[in-house]
């Protein structure tokens, strides 16, 4: 497998990434937590209820001395509420405010937007929404997007692909779709990529006719028209965009078809099922969702992860932040 985390732990050495759990009496949680601690390439800033926390390692024979353990509900300070109360920009009074904070996610995204964490690492027990909705009211999206959304990195062996997007948004228009494809390319590139984009459908270069093969089709044209250096093409069934014998047929001379290497789905329907299908049947590891857009890093687990996956997915977060 191409040992992405690896070269991300080598490039994130001596960087000290503060990154926050808000999950802290999640068994997995911990023991991502604390392996990540005993590496010294993240200081993870673990939050719940200090007695839940001490149950959750007792009972599973974990040693969580090492790590910076924070309860929200003990931890609000004046300044906090007075910069939520700010952000929300008099959607929130002082009280509202401080009930809110007793919300992990909520207490976390804060560390974050107040730059005394790095990002933060969610979704083990929460929901995509519940772990999204805080990022986007306080930290919200860069100047340019509109929209967070949520790609994952899918590798086996020596391989490695973008898919998006394929956990927030169920269904974009032409201009949403452009903005996913011009953000992901930036999120490839992060990722040491060198991105080709293809605007998937079920039709290429015309092979069928309808308007959701339209809507591919613009979102293409508008994506050059935000990013004239980005590498893109579509709209191309997946085998034209990813087979190189298929491409010559369905899609000669296109610099992308049979070469690419990231991948946007017309919808979450369609993204949801690809990366699943790639990650059961083609034994790909999924790396994700990784939230695209936002000023800083908030990145969302899937409920069925693993302490590996935490970790991995923590070191992502890290590397948006500084790499």
């Amino acid at each position: 497998m191409k040992d992405l985390i690896s070269e991300l732990k080598e490039k994130l050495k001596g960087k000290n990434a503060k990154i926050v759990f808000p999950e802290g009496e999640d068994k997995r949680i911990l023991e991502a937590a604390i392996k990540l601690q005993e590496e010294g390439i993240i200081k993870p800033l673990v939050l719940g209820d200090l007695e839940s926390i001490k149950n959750t390692g007792k009972e599973n024979n974990l040693d969580i001395k090492s790590l910076e353990i924070i309860d929200p509900k003990e931890n609000i300070s004046e300044d906090m509420v007075n910069s939520l109360v700010k952000r929300r920009k008099g959607k929130l009074n002082k009280e509202e405010a401080e009930k809110l904070l007793q919300d992990p996610n909520y207490f976390g995204t804060m560390l974050v937007y107040m730059g005394k964490a790095d990002g933060m690492v969610s979704g083990a027990v929460h929901t995509t929404g519940e772990t999204v909705r805080p990022a986007l009211q306080i930290i919200k999206t860069k100047e340019g997007f509109n929209r967070t959304s949520g790609s994952f990195i899918m590798l086996r062996n020596d391989e490695m692909y973008l898919f998006a997007d394929c956990a927030i948004n169920i269904d974009l228009d032409e201009n949403a779709l452009a903005e996913v494809a011009v953000v992901s390319n930036l999120t490839a590139k992060q990722f040491g990529m060198d991105p080709k984009v293809a605007m998937l459908s079920f039709s290429t270069k015309g092979s069928a006719k309808d308007e959701k093969v339209d809507k591919v089709a613009n979102a293409t044209k508008l994506a050059k028209e935000m990013d004239k250096d980005i590498l893109i093409d579509g709209e191309l069934q997946f085998d034209a965009a990813f087979v190189e014998s298929v491409a010559k047929q369905k899609a000669p001379g296109s610099p992308v078809a049979g070469h690419a290497n990231v991948f946007i789905f017309p919808s979450l329907e369609a993204g949801n099922i690809g990366y699943k299908i790639a990650q059961r049947f083609g034994g790909f590891v999924a790396i994700g969702p990784i939230l695209q857009g936002l000023n800083k890093p908030v990145n969302d687990l899937s409920r069925g992860c693993n302490a590996q996956e935490v970790e991995s997915l923590a070191i992502i977060t890290a590397a948006q932040a500084y790499l």
